[in-house]
C-alpha cells in the first residue's frame, strides 16, 4: 500500500470517496442540516485548499483518505472505502499523519460512527458529544506517549 499526498487532479476522486463513504456510514446519524453542512464543507474550494490531504493507494486504486490542518494538529477528514474497511488502511493513513506531525497532540471531531475507530487508534474523548450546524461529533485528542525518563545509574 502506498500512502502519499493527493495531487490536485486526484482531489475530485478523493472527495467523491469521502462523500460516498459519509453518505453510507455517517449521514444516517445526522439530520438533513448536518448532511448539508458536510456537503458545503466539501464543496468549499478555500477550505479544501487549506487541507493537507493524503490517500492510500493499492494497485492504482484509492482506498482511503485522511486530511489535516493546523500543521497536522487536527484531522478534518478520515474515510476508508467500505470495501477496504477492516484491512488496516485506516491505521496506515493514521500512522502516516501521526509520524509526520511534530506536535505532541492531534485532535479530531469524531462522528458517532468514528468514535470507536479513534479510540482504537489511541484517542480519548475530551467531552460529551456535541452538535453544531447539524453535525454530531465528539471532540477527541491523541497525545503521544512520553518517552521513558532516563535513569541515572
Amino acid at each position: 500500500m502506498e500512502i502519499r499526498t493527493i495531487t490536485e487532479t486526484e482531489r475530485p476522486e478523493a472527495l467523491e470517496l469521502v462523500w460516498g463513504t459519509f453518505l453510507a456510514f455517517v449521514a444516517p446519524d445526522y439530520p438533513p442540516q448536518g448532511v448539508e453542512s458536510f456537503r458545503a464543507f466539501l464543496n468549499s474550494r478555500d477550505t479544501m485548499d487549506a487541507l493537507e490531504i493524503a490517500g492510500a493507494f493499492e494497485g492504482g486504486s484509492l482506498k482511503g483518505v485522511i486530511a489535516v490542518r493546523d500543521e497536522r494538529r487536527h484531522i478534518c477528514l478520515f474515510f476508508v472505502r467500505a470495501a477496504s474497511q477492516g484491512q488496516g488502511v485506516g491505521r496506515q493513513l493514521w500512522e502516516y499523519v501521526r509520524d509526520r506531525c511534530a506536535h505532541s497532540a492531534i485532535t479530531v471531531n469524531a462522528s458517532p460512527f468514528a468514535v470507536p475507530v479513534y479510540r482504537r487508534l489511541g484517542f480519548q474523548a475530551l467531552g460529551p458529544e456535541q452538535t453544531a450546524g447539524g453535525i454530531r461529533y465528539t471532540p477527541m485528542k491523541y497525545e503521544r506517549p512520553s518517552p521513558p525518563a532516563e535513569r541515572e545509574e
